[in-house]
Protein backbone atom coordinates (compact mmCIF):
# COMPACT_ATOMS: atom_id res chain seq x y z
CA UNK A 1 0.00 0.00 0.00
CA UNK A 2 1.33 3.46 -0.93
CA UNK A 3 1.73 6.37 1.44
CA UNK A 4 -1.34 8.57 1.95
CA UNK A 5 -1.41 11.86 0.10
CA UNK A 6 -3.94 14.60 0.89
CA UNK A 7 -6.08 15.80 -2.01
CA UNK A 8 -8.91 18.31 -2.35
CA UNK A 9 -11.60 19.13 -4.91
CA UNK A 10 -12.70 22.69 -5.68
CA UNK A 11 -16.05 22.89 -7.45
CA UNK A 12 -18.46 20.02 -6.90
CA UNK A 13 -20.69 19.90 -9.91
CA UNK A 14 -20.65 16.83 -12.12
CA UNK A 15 -16.95 17.09 -12.94
CA UNK A 16 -16.01 17.51 -9.28
CA UNK A 17 -17.80 14.23 -8.59
CA UNK A 18 -15.95 12.53 -11.44
CA UNK A 19 -12.59 13.67 -10.02
CA UNK A 20 -13.54 12.49 -6.54
CA UNK A 21 -14.61 9.08 -7.76
CA UNK A 22 -11.41 8.80 -9.79
CA UNK A 23 -9.31 9.43 -6.67
CA UNK A 24 -11.24 6.74 -4.84
CA UNK A 25 -10.73 4.20 -7.63
CA UNK A 26 -7.05 4.80 -8.42
CA UNK A 27 -5.71 2.37 -5.78
CA UNK A 28 -7.99 -0.38 -7.11
CA UNK A 29 -6.76 -0.13 -10.69
CA UNK A 30 -3.18 0.97 -10.07
CA UNK A 31 -2.06 -0.72 -6.84
CA UNK A 32 1.59 -0.16 -7.81
CA UNK A 33 1.15 3.60 -7.35
CA UNK A 34 3.28 4.82 -4.44
CA UNK A 35 0.76 7.52 -3.46
CA UNK A 36 -2.66 6.71 -2.04
CA UNK A 37 -5.00 9.73 -2.31
CA UNK A 38 -6.82 10.75 0.87
CA UNK A 39 -9.88 13.00 0.50
CA UNK A 40 -9.10 15.94 2.78
CA UNK A 41 -11.22 18.89 1.65
CA UNK A 42 -14.00 19.88 -0.74
CA UNK A 43 -15.09 23.43 -1.55
CA UNK A 44 -18.10 24.78 -3.41
CA UNK A 45 -19.77 28.18 -3.12
CA UNK A 46 -23.31 26.77 -3.41
CA UNK A 47 -24.71 26.48 0.15
CA UNK A 48 -24.79 22.88 1.36
CA UNK A 49 -23.14 21.33 -1.69
CA UNK A 50 -19.72 20.82 -0.09
CA UNK A 51 -21.29 19.39 3.06
CA UNK A 52 -23.29 16.90 0.98
CA UNK A 53 -20.13 15.90 -0.87
CA UNK A 54 -18.25 15.40 2.39
CA UNK A 55 -21.02 13.24 3.80
CA UNK A 56 -21.28 11.10 0.64
CA UNK A 57 -17.61 10.67 -0.20
CA UNK A 58 -15.83 11.05 3.13
CA UNK A 59 -13.96 14.34 2.77
CA UNK A 60 -12.60 15.39 6.15
CA UNK A 61 -13.47 19.08 5.63
CA UNK A 62 -16.15 21.00 3.73
CA UNK A 63 -15.92 24.70 2.84
CA UNK A 64 -17.64 27.33 0.72
CA UNK A 65 -14.44 29.31 0.08
CA UNK A 66 -11.66 27.67 -1.97
CA UNK A 67 -9.12 29.85 -0.12
CA UNK A 68 -9.55 27.60 2.90
CA UNK A 69 -8.29 24.73 0.75
CA UNK A 70 -5.28 26.74 -0.39
CA UNK A 71 -4.38 27.45 3.24
CA UNK A 72 -4.84 23.86 4.47
CA UNK A 73 -1.41 22.24 5.06
CA UNK A 74 -2.94 18.76 4.88
CA UNK A 75 -3.80 19.28 1.22
CA UNK A 76 -0.93 18.42 -1.12
CA UNK A 77 -2.82 18.35 -4.42
CA UNK A 78 -6.00 20.03 -5.68
CA UNK A 79 -8.51 19.27 -8.42
CA UNK A 80 -10.02 22.42 -9.92
CA UNK A 81 -13.45 21.71 -11.40
CA UNK A 82 -14.91 25.18 -10.88
CA UNK A 83 -16.37 27.34 -13.70
CA UNK A 84 -13.94 28.57 -16.37
CA UNK A 85 -13.72 32.17 -15.15
CA UNK A 86 -12.27 30.95 -11.83
CA UNK A 87 -9.58 28.71 -13.32
CA UNK A 88 -6.84 31.33 -13.48
CA UNK A 89 -7.34 32.77 -9.99
CA UNK A 90 -7.70 29.39 -8.29
CA UNK A 91 -5.02 27.65 -10.33
CA UNK A 92 -2.40 30.33 -9.71
CA UNK A 93 -3.24 30.54 -6.00
CA UNK A 94 -3.03 26.77 -5.50
CA UNK A 95 0.32 26.57 -7.27
CA UNK A 96 1.67 29.49 -5.24
CA UNK A 97 0.52 27.65 -2.11
CA UNK A 98 2.66 24.68 -3.19
CA UNK A 99 -0.24 22.44 -4.23
CA UNK A 100 0.03 20.12 -7.22
CA UNK A 101 -2.73 20.92 -9.70
CA UNK A 102 -5.21 18.78 -11.64
CA UNK A 103 -7.29 21.37 -13.49
CA UNK A 104 -10.09 20.98 -15.98
CA UNK A 105 -9.79 22.37 -19.46
CA UNK A 106 -9.81 24.96 -20.93
CA UNK A 107 -7.79 26.41 -17.97
CA UNK A 108 -9.38 29.85 -17.98
CA UNK A 109 -10.99 32.03 -20.59
CA UNK A 110 -7.99 32.71 -22.85
CA UNK A 111 -4.53 31.49 -23.71
CA UNK A 112 -3.15 34.18 -21.41
CA UNK A 113 -5.07 32.61 -18.53
CA UNK A 114 -3.62 29.20 -19.36
CA UNK A 115 -0.12 30.71 -19.59
CA UNK A 116 -0.55 32.33 -16.18
CA UNK A 117 -1.47 29.02 -14.56
CA UNK A 118 1.30 27.17 -16.41
CA UNK A 119 3.80 29.82 -15.30
CA UNK A 120 2.71 29.58 -11.67
CA UNK A 121 3.01 25.78 -11.75
CA UNK A 122 6.49 25.97 -13.26
CA UNK A 123 7.66 28.65 -10.82
CA UNK A 124 6.37 26.70 -7.82
CA UNK A 125 7.96 23.46 -9.01
CA UNK A 126 4.71 21.52 -8.67
CA UNK A 127 3.11 19.11 -11.13
CA UNK A 128 0.16 20.07 -13.30
CA UNK A 129 -2.29 17.85 -15.18
CA UNK A 130 -5.15 18.98 -17.45
CA UNK A 131 -8.49 17.26 -18.10
CA UNK A 132 -8.03 16.25 -21.72
CA UNK A 133 -9.52 12.84 -21.00
CA UNK A 134 -10.19 11.53 -24.53
CA UNK A 135 -6.48 11.06 -25.22
CA UNK A 136 -6.57 8.52 -22.35
CA UNK A 137 -8.75 6.06 -24.28
CA UNK A 138 -6.64 2.96 -25.05
CA UNK A 139 -7.87 3.01 -28.65
CA UNK A 140 -6.57 6.58 -29.07
CA UNK A 141 -3.20 5.48 -27.68
CA UNK A 142 -3.23 2.57 -30.12
CA UNK A 143 -4.04 4.90 -33.03
CA UNK A 144 -1.15 7.16 -32.08
CA UNK A 145 1.26 4.23 -32.01
CA UNK A 146 -0.05 2.94 -35.34
CA UNK A 147 0.46 6.36 -36.96
CA UNK A 148 3.92 6.81 -35.44
CA UNK A 149 4.96 3.38 -36.72
CA UNK A 150 4.05 4.42 -40.27
CA UNK A 151 1.39 1.72 -40.63
CA UNK A 152 -0.88 4.02 -42.66
CA UNK A 153 2.02 5.70 -44.46
CA UNK A 154 2.41 9.46 -44.28
CA UNK A 155 -0.65 11.12 -42.79
CA UNK A 156 -2.38 13.34 -45.35
CA UNK A 157 -5.52 14.55 -43.60
CA UNK A 158 -7.81 14.08 -40.61
CA UNK A 159 -11.35 14.95 -39.60
CA UNK A 160 -12.34 15.44 -35.96
CA UNK A 161 -15.98 15.80 -34.93
CA UNK A 162 -17.47 16.70 -31.55
CA UNK A 163 -21.25 16.90 -31.80
CA UNK A 164 -23.58 16.97 -28.81
CA UNK A 165 -27.06 18.11 -27.84
CA UNK A 166 -26.43 19.23 -24.25
CA UNK A 167 -27.36 22.82 -25.16
CA UNK A 168 -29.93 22.04 -27.85
CA UNK A 169 -33.05 22.52 -25.72
CA UNK A 170 -34.34 26.11 -26.04
CA UNK A 171 -35.21 26.05 -22.32
CA UNK A 172 -31.63 25.34 -21.33
CA UNK A 173 -30.74 27.79 -18.55
CA UNK A 174 -28.59 30.84 -19.29
CA UNK A 175 -25.79 29.78 -16.96
CA UNK A 176 -22.20 31.06 -16.80
CA UNK A 177 -21.36 28.79 -19.74
CA UNK A 178 -23.13 31.15 -22.15
CA UNK A 179 -21.52 34.39 -20.91
CA UNK A 180 -18.26 35.83 -22.26
CA UNK A 181 -17.19 37.22 -18.89
CA UNK A 182 -17.56 33.96 -16.97
CA UNK A 183 -17.61 31.24 -19.63
CA UNK A 184 -15.29 32.78 -22.19
CA UNK A 185 -15.77 30.92 -25.43
CA UNK A 186 -18.69 28.54 -25.82
CA UNK A 187 -18.28 25.35 -27.79
CA UNK A 188 -14.63 26.30 -28.39
CA UNK A 189 -13.73 25.78 -24.73
CA UNK A 190 -16.28 23.06 -24.08
CA UNK A 191 -15.62 20.72 -27.01
CA UNK A 192 -13.19 22.13 -29.58
CA UNK A 193 -10.49 22.23 -26.88
CA UNK A 194 -10.68 18.44 -26.76
CA UNK A 195 -10.52 18.32 -30.55
CA UNK A 196 -7.37 20.43 -30.63
CA UNK A 197 -5.75 18.22 -28.00
CA UNK A 198 -6.60 15.06 -29.95
CA UNK A 199 -5.28 16.63 -33.15
CA UNK A 200 -1.99 17.57 -31.51
CA UNK A 201 -1.72 14.25 -29.65
CA UNK A 202 -2.13 12.30 -32.87
CA UNK A 203 -0.55 14.48 -35.58
CA UNK A 204 1.63 17.09 -33.90
CA UNK A 205 1.58 20.87 -33.88
CA UNK A 206 -0.91 23.04 -35.76
CA UNK A 207 0.81 25.63 -37.99
CA UNK A 208 -2.23 27.67 -39.03
CA UNK A 209 -6.01 27.55 -39.20
CA UNK A 210 -9.13 29.29 -40.42
CA UNK A 211 -12.49 29.05 -38.67
CA UNK A 212 -16.16 29.99 -38.78
CA UNK A 213 -18.52 30.17 -35.78
CA UNK A 214 -22.24 30.65 -35.21
CA UNK A 215 -24.85 31.02 -32.47
CA UNK A 216 -28.03 29.06 -33.25
CA UNK A 217 -29.93 29.52 -29.95
CA UNK A 218 -29.53 33.27 -29.41
CA UNK A 219 -31.53 33.69 -26.16
CA UNK A 220 -32.11 31.67 -23.00
CA UNK A 221 -33.87 32.14 -19.66
CA UNK A 222 -31.76 33.04 -16.65
CA UNK A 223 -31.86 30.44 -13.83
CA UNK A 224 -33.73 31.38 -10.67
CA UNK A 225 -31.47 29.35 -8.38
CA UNK A 226 -28.25 27.35 -8.21
CA UNK A 227 -27.63 25.06 -11.17
CA UNK A 228 -25.35 22.16 -12.01
CA UNK A 229 -24.64 20.60 -15.37
CA UNK A 230 -27.04 21.66 -18.14
CA UNK A 231 -30.23 22.49 -16.24
CA UNK A 232 -33.38 23.90 -17.82
CA UNK A 233 -35.06 27.12 -16.81
CA UNK A 234 -38.49 28.59 -17.54
CA UNK A 235 -40.03 31.83 -16.39
CA UNK A 236 -36.72 33.58 -15.75
CA UNK A 237 -35.65 36.80 -17.42
CA UNK A 238 -34.44 36.21 -20.96
CA UNK A 239 -30.87 37.05 -21.85
CA UNK A 240 -28.54 36.76 -24.86
CA UNK A 241 -26.20 33.85 -25.54
CA UNK A 242 -22.83 35.57 -25.86
CA UNK A 243 -20.60 32.76 -27.13
CA UNK A 244 -20.66 30.31 -29.99
CA UNK A 245 -22.79 27.18 -30.37
CA UNK A 246 -20.87 25.93 -33.40
CA UNK A 247 -17.40 26.03 -34.92
CA UNK A 248 -15.90 24.63 -38.10
CA UNK A 249 -12.17 24.90 -38.68
CA UNK A 250 -9.63 24.02 -41.35
CA UNK A 251 -6.20 23.05 -39.99
CA UNK A 252 -2.72 22.98 -41.47
CA UNK A 253 -0.20 20.95 -39.46
CA UNK A 254 3.52 21.52 -39.24
CA UNK A 255 3.94 18.10 -40.84
CA UNK A 256 2.10 19.27 -43.96
CA UNK A 257 -1.05 17.29 -43.17
CA UNK A 258 -4.44 18.97 -43.45
CA UNK A 259 -7.41 18.70 -41.12
CA UNK A 260 -11.03 19.59 -40.46
CA UNK A 261 -12.35 20.12 -36.93
CA UNK A 262 -16.07 20.63 -36.35
CA UNK A 263 -17.85 20.99 -33.00
CA UNK A 264 -21.41 21.83 -31.99
CA UNK A 265 -23.26 21.87 -28.65
CA UNK A 266 -26.77 22.19 -30.12
CA UNK A 267 -26.80 19.21 -32.51
CA UNK A 268 -30.27 17.72 -32.10
CA UNK A 269 -30.10 13.95 -32.42
CA UNK A 270 -26.42 13.74 -31.42
CA UNK A 271 -25.23 12.57 -28.02
CA UNK A 272 -21.47 12.62 -27.47
CA UNK A 273 -20.77 11.95 -31.14
CA UNK A 274 -17.02 12.43 -30.81
CA UNK A 275 -14.36 10.84 -32.95
CA UNK A 276 -11.85 11.11 -35.76
CA UNK A 277 -10.89 9.72 -39.14
CA UNK A 278 -7.24 9.92 -40.18
CA UNK A 279 -5.99 9.07 -43.66
CA UNK A 280 -2.48 8.36 -44.86
CA UNK A 281 -0.78 7.48 -48.10
CA UNK A 282 -1.16 3.74 -47.38
CA UNK A 283 -4.17 3.41 -45.08
CA UNK A 284 -6.53 4.94 -42.55
CA UNK A 285 -7.58 4.75 -38.90
CA UNK A 286 -10.83 5.91 -37.29
CA UNK A 287 -12.34 6.04 -33.80
CA UNK A 288 -15.80 6.73 -32.34
CA UNK A 289 -16.01 7.58 -28.62
CA UNK A 290 -19.35 5.79 -28.41
CA UNK A 291 -17.56 2.57 -29.42
CA UNK A 292 -14.57 3.43 -27.30
CA UNK A 293 -12.77 0.09 -27.49
CA UNK A 294 -12.78 -0.18 -31.28
CA UNK A 295 -10.62 1.15 -34.08
CA UNK A 296 -11.39 1.08 -37.76
CA UNK A 297 -8.09 0.26 -39.50
CA UNK A 298 -7.17 0.00 -43.17
CA UNK A 299 -3.60 -0.92 -44.07
CA UNK A 300 -1.82 -2.86 -46.76
CA UNK A 301 -0.65 -2.33 -50.32
CA UNK A 302 -3.95 -2.31 -52.23
CA UNK A 303 -4.64 1.44 -52.03
CA UNK A 304 -7.84 1.31 -54.09
CA UNK A 305 -10.65 -0.86 -52.68
CA UNK A 306 -8.52 -1.61 -49.61
CA UNK A 307 -10.80 -3.04 -46.89
CA UNK A 308 -11.32 -1.66 -43.37
CA UNK A 309 -11.10 -3.98 -40.36
CA UNK A 310 -12.47 -3.47 -36.86
CA UNK A 311 -9.73 -3.88 -34.25
CA UNK A 312 -10.74 -4.39 -30.62
CA UNK A 313 -8.20 -2.92 -28.24
CA UNK A 314 -7.04 -4.88 -25.23
CA UNK A 315 -4.17 -5.34 -22.78
CA UNK A 316 -1.07 -3.73 -24.25
CA UNK A 317 -2.94 -0.68 -25.49
CA UNK A 318 -2.64 2.33 -23.21
CA UNK A 319 -3.82 1.57 -19.66
CA UNK A 320 -6.45 -0.96 -20.75
CA UNK A 321 -4.94 -3.80 -18.69
CA UNK A 322 -5.62 -1.87 -15.47
CA UNK A 323 -9.36 -2.23 -16.11
CA UNK A 324 -10.06 -5.36 -18.16
CA UNK A 325 -8.23 -8.68 -18.66
CA UNK A 326 -9.06 -9.28 -22.32
CA UNK A 327 -9.82 -7.44 -25.53
CA UNK A 328 -13.33 -6.17 -26.37
CA UNK A 329 -14.42 -5.75 -22.74
CA UNK A 330 -15.96 -2.31 -22.43
CA UNK A 331 -14.48 0.70 -20.66
CA UNK A 332 -16.38 3.92 -19.91
CA UNK A 333 -15.93 7.67 -19.61
CA UNK A 334 -15.20 7.61 -15.88
CA UNK A 335 -12.39 5.10 -16.50
CA UNK A 336 -10.62 7.73 -18.60
CA UNK A 337 -10.62 10.07 -15.61
CA UNK A 338 -9.16 7.30 -13.43
CA UNK A 339 -6.30 7.08 -15.94
CA UNK A 340 -5.97 10.85 -15.69
CA UNK A 341 -5.84 10.69 -11.88
CA UNK A 342 -3.19 7.98 -12.13
CA UNK A 343 -1.07 10.11 -14.48
CA UNK A 344 -1.43 13.07 -12.11
CA UNK A 345 -0.38 11.14 -9.01
CA UNK A 346 2.38 9.34 -10.87
CA UNK A 347 3.72 12.71 -12.05
CA UNK A 348 3.90 13.81 -8.41
CA UNK A 349 5.46 10.57 -7.20
CA UNK A 350 8.16 10.52 -9.89
CA UNK A 351 8.57 14.31 -10.40
CA UNK A 352 8.08 13.70 -14.12
CA UNK A 353 5.06 14.82 -16.18
CA UNK A 354 2.72 12.10 -17.44
CA UNK A 355 -0.40 12.67 -19.50
CA UNK A 356 -1.71 16.06 -20.59
CA UNK A 357 0.20 18.97 -19.07
CA UNK A 358 -0.31 22.72 -18.64
CA UNK A 359 1.81 23.19 -21.77
CA UNK A 360 -0.81 21.15 -23.65
CA UNK A 361 -3.47 23.45 -22.20
CA UNK A 362 -1.57 26.52 -23.40
CA UNK A 363 -1.21 25.08 -26.92
CA UNK A 364 -4.91 24.19 -27.04
CA UNK A 365 -5.97 27.61 -25.75
CA UNK A 366 -3.73 29.34 -28.30
CA UNK A 367 -5.47 27.42 -31.08
CA UNK A 368 -8.89 28.37 -29.67
CA UNK A 369 -7.88 32.04 -29.53
CA UNK A 370 -6.71 31.73 -33.14
CA UNK A 371 -10.09 30.24 -34.13
CA UNK A 372 -11.89 33.19 -32.53
CA UNK A 373 -9.65 35.69 -34.35
CA UNK A 374 -10.05 33.87 -37.63
CA UNK A 375 -13.84 33.77 -37.33
CA UNK A 376 -13.88 37.50 -36.59
CA UNK A 377 -11.59 38.54 -39.43
CA UNK A 378 -12.13 35.77 -41.99
CA UNK A 379 -8.43 34.97 -42.35
CA UNK A 380 -5.90 32.21 -41.80
CA UNK A 381 -4.25 32.59 -38.37
CA UNK A 382 -1.19 30.98 -36.78
CA UNK A 383 -1.71 30.00 -33.11
CA UNK A 384 0.50 32.16 -30.90
CA UNK A 385 3.35 30.46 -29.06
Amino acid sequence: MGSTFGVAVVGFGWMGRVHTQAYARVPHHFPQLSLRPELIAVADEVPGRAEEAAAQYGFATAARDWREVAADPRVRAVSVAAPNFLHREIGVAMAEAGKHLWIEKPVGLTADDARAVAGAVAKAGVQGTVGFNYRNAPAVSAARELIAAGEIGTVTHLRIRLFSDYAAHPQGALTWRYERERGGSGVLGDLASHGVDLARFLLGEIASLTADTAVFVPERARPTGATAGHARSTGGESGPVENEDYVSCLLRFASGARGVLEACRVSVGEQNNYGFEIHGTEGAVSWDFRRMGELGVSRGTSFQDQPVSTVYVGPGHGEYAAFQPGAANSMGYDDLKVVEAYNFLRSIAESTPYGATLEDAVRSAAALDAMARSAEHGTWVAPAE
